[in-house]
């Protein structure tokens, strides 16, 4: 697999929350850190995700942006 996206991130599937439309994926990483993600429900079947797979987080975003309070 070749991507544009510098951001991939190795984890364990720990939860699936599907709904009617979108599931909600949540992954731990090698780090211990947790991130989820939105997905379809297509998605989903065609990955054959479940939980205790291991899978990659990959990020493609233009900006992240920092804020702070006042």
């Amino acid at each position: 697999m070749k991507l544009s996206a510098r951001n991939t991130l190795k984890g364990t599937i720990t939860a699936i929350h599907p709904g009617a439309v979108n599931a909600i994926v949540i992954m731990e990483l090698d780090g211990g850190q947790i991130i989820t993600s939105t997905i379809s429900m297509g998605a989903l079947k065609d990955l054959a995700l479940e939980v205790g797979k291991e899978a990659y987080a990959i990020v493609k975003a233009a900006d992240v942006i920092i804020g702070v309070e006042d």
